[in-house]
């Protein structure tokens, strides 16, 4: 062990070992991995190590595939022997609804490139696995790269392809310290102390304690995780082949074969919380004592699937903990506020996807972003709130308890809610809005009469008339939306603008006036679709997507210049946007300025009734529309004014699900759907808004797109023959048999009466008329390339 690495790498288990080879992989062999006793003493012995295809987030399946592909690379690489049984898997589904989801998910696969796998009937999953009951099944899908590996194996082979490309690997080593230096890190040691430039969290069970010497509270917990392992089963010993992976997710469990026995593992709904804080230091290869009452329940549909369990006596019991976050995706990449401080944890399924963290983080190590968009899995998708306690535990065990559990897309779960809500949130609510949550705040959906519950689908819901009304107030009349759910955040400073100028892609908008703003990564990705307002007085606002706030925050300070200041307003300001063709008539009632002299994209600050407010005039929904800024103190008496104001022209409230229906009828994209940082502003149009004479961060790149051959894949605008449910994102789009694109987002059209989406396909087929199909819900229906922005396509609407 020397004195000085450039990258110390905390944590022995599958991830530290897959970080550590990726950094040598890729160059960076002054790196060293340090553990406190000896490589997989933590979750990683004891892991069931199954590897499978399906993951609900497609960016995360994509970097499983990934993994999948590596293993055998890093076998061959370290001639060490991973055990690798490549069985194939079966996912099985026993309701209608969850037969319909996995036929959609089937096709979310092909629209990125998971080509390997099939939907079966319950009788070919019978014929692929013998031992498995058909009872109440009514399909599956199939994966040709499935199985499982051996986990102690695959860490070694990990950490010896590392060292053989030059990588250093230290055990019986435990992490004491560690202090932040002007030039990176201090690393205290058993056995001495290290500087470096970086450090590396993948301490699994550990990662509170290793997050805490670098003063970060990370967002996660142990739980403890059963399954069992059988004697050998004649039914299975008579097989001439092998098991496949199979994940009954009505009976809560996955199965494999080992040996000539079987593993049945459990999700159970009656989670266990291990050691909040972290595991003892002194902890390794230990277990906890099974809990049979706890997986009661499951383990009896367990042995309900699989009969020969019935007969099979148990070898092994494994009761052990792994480390999961809220949302049970890993935390990955640098911690907002510790330069140089990066964590690769709660990475739930580290066999599974421990080789495209590590590849994802490597590459933002050394290049500055990873290749593939990776925001599901960033540590900046959580935000201080996100620290305390409760919300930990509650968060943590609901997605436990859920993991077999289906989630529709328009449900809300209740665990860590309701946390932070605007002012008017109460008097929101007696007026009957439905609440869902972005980040930590709680949003308005839709206002509902009392005792209205929308009933959870796949499909269009019960509230589809409910979203109609207000659509129709929004376009014919005036309607009233609470925006706290908008970032903004105020750029000060005699360098300011300077600042602005070479971050922000566009022009910066003049004096009194807003413009949209493409924001670039230094390889010309896209970094944010935000909105720049110039008050006039030195000081500017950035307005973008609430829940990307510490994201964001973290690329502004990554970036930053003397000079600057940038400061958050999420706790600060809120507001409402009043929208539709008697907007005006509905503020100028309250304004004690000339409202009407605000022009389209104006912004100024306005004395609104008894408030002082910052307005621009724009919306993201396509009409006329007001947004009016104010402190959090007097969000209440703004909401009572605007409603008192426009009650005479039938004033209603609105929630954001209006806003999405009214916003894909003008081809209007949005962040995490149209714009994501996997995309370049040549595939998204967002290049008609960049400056092209000037310097700004990406514009290298973003020439290249420009002036070379263009991107394979253009956004356009669909009309689709649906039935009773509507796109929602990833679907495959059809041409004559072969997949040209996919779904970035879709609604229904209240206003157009269409269904619409939004999508990248290849520009051979973006000509508008060109007839297409696209799988909604897993049924393929006709589809047509339209104009952009089906509603009012000359925007004289939002003008007035």
């Amino acid at each position: 062990m020397k004195s000085n690495y450039r990258v110390v790498v905390i944590g022995g288990g599958v991830v530290g070992a897959s970080v550590l080879y990726h950094l040598a992989k890729y160059g960076w062999t002054d790196v060293c991995l340090i553990e406190r006793k000896v490589l997989t003493a933590g979750s990683s012995w004891h892991a069931a190590g199954g590897i499978h295809a399906l993951n609900a987030d497609p960016n995360i399946a994509a970097l499983q595939a990934y993994t999948i592909d590596l293993l055998p690379e890093i076998e061959r690489e370290s001639q060490q022997n991973i055990g690798l049984h490549m069985t194939g898997g079966l996912t099985m589904a026993g309701t209608p609804d969850r037969w319909e989801w996995l036929q959609s998910a089937y096709r979310v696969f092909q629209s990125i490139g998971i080509e390997d796998c099939r939907l079966v009937t319950p009788e070919e999953a019978r014929e692929l696995n013998p031992v498995m009951s058909t009872d109440g099944l009514l399909g599956g899908m199939w994966a040709d790269r499935e199985g499982y590996i051996d986990t102690t194996g695959t860490v070694q082979a990990y950490a010896g392809a590392a060292k053989k490309h030059g990588a250093t690997v230290v055990e019986n080593n435990r992490v004491l310290e560690l202090n932040q230096t002007a030039e990176g890190w201090e690393v205290v040691t058993e056995n001495g102390t290290i500087q470096c430039e970086h450090v590396v969290n993948a301490a699994g069970l550990w990662a509170k304690q290793v997050g805490r010497m670098a003063g970060v509270e990370l967002p996660v917990s142990p739980l403890n995780h059963h399954y069992l392992i059988t004697d050998a089963i004649p039914e299975v010993a008579a097989l001439d082949h092998e098991l496949p992976m199979t994940v009954d997710l009505e009976g809560f469990t996955y199965m494999r074969q080992d040996q000539k026995g079987m593993l049945v593992g459990i999700y159970e709904i009656d989670h266990d919380h291990w050691m909040e804080d972290g595991a003892p230091w002194e902890y390794g290869f230990e277990l906890q004592q099974e809990d049979l009452g706890r997986i009661e329940n499951e383990l009896t549909l367990g042995f309900q699937r699989y009969p020969c369990l019935n007969n099979a006596g148990i070898k092994t019991w494994v009761n052990g903990a792994f480390t999961f976050s809220p949302d049970g995706n890993p935390l990955v990449g640098p911690v907002p506020g510790k330069r140089g401080y990066w964590t690769a944890c709660a990475v739930m399924a580290g066999f599974l996807q421990g080789g495209g963290v590590g590849k994802s983080l490597a590459e933002w190590m050394i290049h500055g972003e990873p290749e593939a968009d990776v925001y599901g899995m960033d540590v900046a998708r959580y935000g201080d709130f996100a620290q305390n306690k409760r919300y930990i535990r509650e968060t943590t065990g609901q997605f436990y308890s859920r993991r077999f559990v289906m989630t529709y897309p328009n449900e809300q779960l209740p665990a860590g809610r309701p946390l932070k809500m605007a002012p008017a949130h109460d008097a929101m609510s007696v007026a009957g809005c439905k609440w869902g949550v972005s980040w930590d705040l709680e949003v308005p959906l839709y206002f509902a009469e009392p005792g209205f519950e929308e009933t959870p689908t796949l499909k269009r819901s019960n509230a589809h008339d409910i979203v109609a009304e207000e659509c129709k107030a929004i376009r014919e009349g005036v309607a009233l939306l609470d925006i706290t759910g908008f970032s903004r955040f105020e750029v000060s400073g005699p360098n300011a603008t300077a600042w602005l100028d070479r971050i922000m892609a566009s022009k910066l908008p003049a004096p009194g006036r807003a413009k949209l703003a493409p924001m670039l990564s230094e390889t010309g990705k896209l970094k944010g679709d935000l909105t720049v307002l110039n008050w006039g007085d030195g000081r500017y606002w950035i307005m973008g997507s609430y829940y990307l706030r510490a994201w964001h925050m973290r690329w502004f300070n990554d970036h930053m210049d003397d000079g600057v200041t940038v400061r958050d307003l999420g706790e600060e300001v809120c507001g409402f946007a009043v929208i539709g063709p008697n907007s005006q008539q509905v503020v100028e009632k309250l304004a004690e300025q000339d409202i009407g002299a605000l022009k389209f994209m104006g912004c100024g600050q306005f004395d609104i009734g008894l408030v002082r407010t910052h307005v621009a005039r724009m919306s993201v929904t396509g009409e006329k529309g007001y947004e009016i800024n104010c402190r959090y103190g007097d969000h209440i008496a703004l909401r009572r004014m605007l409603l008192e104001a426009g009650a005479e022209l039938g004033i209603r409230e609105v929630g954001f699900n209006a806003m999405l229906s009214t916003r894909i009828e003008k081809s209007f994209g949005i962040w995490s759907a149209e714009f994501t940082q996997g995309y370049t502003p040549g595939m998204t149009g967002m290049d008609r808004w960049i400056d092209w004479g000037k310097a700004f961060v990406g514009r290298e790149a973003a020439m290249a797109e420009r002036d070379g051959n263009g991107p394979g894949q253009v956004q356009v605008t669909l009309e689709i023959e649906a039935d009773g449910a509507d796109a929602s994102g990833y679907e495959p789009i059809w041409s004559d048999g072969n997949r040209v694109g996919f779904v970035t987002s879709g609604a229904y059209g209240h206003h157009t009466c269409k269904s619409l989406a939004m999508a990248l396909v290849d520009r051979e087929q973006a000509a508008v008329g060109t007839d297409l199909s696209v799988h909604i819900v897993g049924v393929e229906r006709q589809a047509k390339v339209i104009e952009a922005s089906p509603y009012d396509p000359q925007g004289k609407a939002m003008r007035g």
